[in-house]
């Protein structure tokens, strides 16, 4: 085995574990701008959940209010 093969096989190994640094350092903030995406969807959701029994109190006044009229 001759150097030139051995310094080939040093590049492209190398050039191998750089293209899956890279592809992995993507895969990670896209993993994280999802993440991030979820927890705003989620605080969303609790906010809504948090109001509807204000809500549901609010309507059973109005329709007590109606029914007296």
């Amino acid at each position: 085995m001759d150097w030139t093969s051995v310094a080939v096989a040093v590049i492209t190994g190398g050039l191998a574990f750089l293209g899956v640094c890279v592809s992995n350092r993507r895969s990670g903030a896209l993993i994280a701008y999802r993440l991030q995406q979820l927890e705003e969807k989620v605080d969303r959701h609790n906010h809504f959940a948090q109001r509807m029994p204000l809500l549901e109190e609010k309507v059973e006044r109005l329709e007590r209010r109606a029914e007296r009229q």
